[in-house]
This record gives structure tokens, C-alpha cells and sequence, in this order.
């Protein structure tokens, strides 16, 4: 049995370096269903190539994208129109945030690089009264329900990457190009943390090895 999953395993990996799709990408129009129609300033944290930080701006006066990482940062300002009211900055967001306060903060995949207490509670200070908060994170499984919705995902992720890369030749997405890290934090440790920083916080466990947590600062 363990020689059959391994070898199942190894197919996947396979398939999806031919088939390659982003699974952050997938959330972001979810992410705007979240905030208001237009609103004054945006702050995207770990803004990597810049795409959701683009989304942003055709709602916000002015949106800020950060990110440690100087190549994607040099990608994204090259992907972005000059006319596009999008300034992208390397650098740590624990350390120093581009000034604000925002009227939305967004996290996309980037949260789990963190310690993630003390990147909600610098989050929190910046985020205007009435501002919305909306992270896209990943967590290490654990319980059997995580393991579950894993299970899910697996033939919903080949659907998915079958139907993305219709017509086109497997090529990498800029977004997909930046230094990963697996999650070390299972979702209920995140919900706890998150209850403690944010009270009030909407978090729950998604497809694709992902969840959400939307919070509204009063």
C-alpha cells in the first residue's frame, strides 16, 4: 500500500510540473467579493509579482505592495503600468510598513513566513476604523477533517490544473517564481492565535491547502 501511494504521489508531482497553476491567483477574486466597490488605500502584504496588487488598484487610490524578496519585487514593478497607482517596496512588514493606515490590508500565502501573532497585531495598527483585513494563509494538516479536505483537493486540483492550462504549454506563472516555506502551524493553533489578535475573526479551512480569515476593525 505504501509503495502504491508513493508511487501515486510521484505521478502527481509529475503532472503538475507539466500542469502548473497557481493556487493563491485562485483566491484573489474571492479576496475582492470581500472589500467595498472602492475605498482610498490598499497595503498587500508579500505582494510577490504584483498581481493582486494590480486587482487593487482598480478599486483603491492607492495601493502599496510589499515584499522581502528584491527579484519579485523587480518582476512585479516590471509587470505593472506606470500609469497604475501601485508602488511596490522590498522589506519586512514587522520591521517597517509603508505608511498608512490602510482601509484594506491583504495577505496572500505570505502570513505562514511570520510569526503569526505579531504579524495580525502589526496588521491590527495599520488597518484603518471600518478597514478590512482579508489573509489567504496555508496550514500544516493535522486533524482528520484537515486530512479530509485534503483528500478533496487532490482530484479537484488535477481538474483544475487540467482546465488552466488548456491551450497553453505548462509554463510557470510569475506569481509562482518567489521562495516558498511549508507551514509549520495547524489551522486550530492559527484559530486560536487569530481569535487572540483579532477578536471577532472569520477563519475557515478551503481547498487547495488553504484558508481564510476576513476581519473587520471597528
Amino acid at each position: 500500500m505504501a509503495t502504491l501511494l508513493t508511487r501515486l504521489l510521484h505521478a502527481l508531482e509529475r503532472f503538475h510540473a507539466t500542469h502548473p497553476w497557481d493556487h493563491n491567483t485562485h483566491y484573489h477574486r474571492w479576496i475582492l467579493r470581500r472589500l467595498p466597490s472602492r475605498f482610498s488605500r490598499a497595503l498587500d502584504v508579500g505582494s510577490g509579482s504584483g498581481d493582486l496588487a494590480r486587482l487593487l488598484a482598480s478599486r483603491a487610490g492607492a495601493v502599496r505592495g510589499i515584499d522581502i524578496d528584491p527579484t519579485i519585487v523587480d518582476r512585479a514593478r516590471e509587470l505593472t503600468d506606470a500609469a497604475a497607482p501601485v508602488t511596490f517596496t522590498v522589506g519586512d512588514v514587522l520591521k517597517e510598513v509603508p505608511p498608512g493606515p490602510y482601509d484594506v490590508i491583504t495577505c496572500v500565502a505570505a502570513v505562514h513566513h511570520m510569526p503569526l501573532r505579531d504579524a495580525l497585531t502589526r496588521f491590527r495598527r495599520h488597518l484603518s476604523p471600518g478597514g478590512t483585513l482579508v489573509i489567504v494563509g496555508v496550514y500544516r494538516p493535522q486533524s482528520p477533517s484537515d486530512h479530509l479536505l485534503d483528500a478533496v483537493a487532490v482530484p479537484a486540483n488535477i481538474v483544475m490544473a487540467w482546465i488552466k492550462n488548456r491551450g497553453s504549454k505548462g509554463a510557470r506563472p510569475a506569481s509562482m517564481t518567489a521562495p516558498t516555506r511549508a507551514a509549520t502551524m495547524s489551522f486550530a493553533d492559527i484559530v486560536l492565535d487569530a481569535h487572540r489578535a483579532l477578536p471577532g475573526a472569520r477563519l475557515r479551512r478551503r481547498l487547495f491547502w488553504r484558508y481564510t480569515l476576513v476581519w473587520h476593525r471597528r
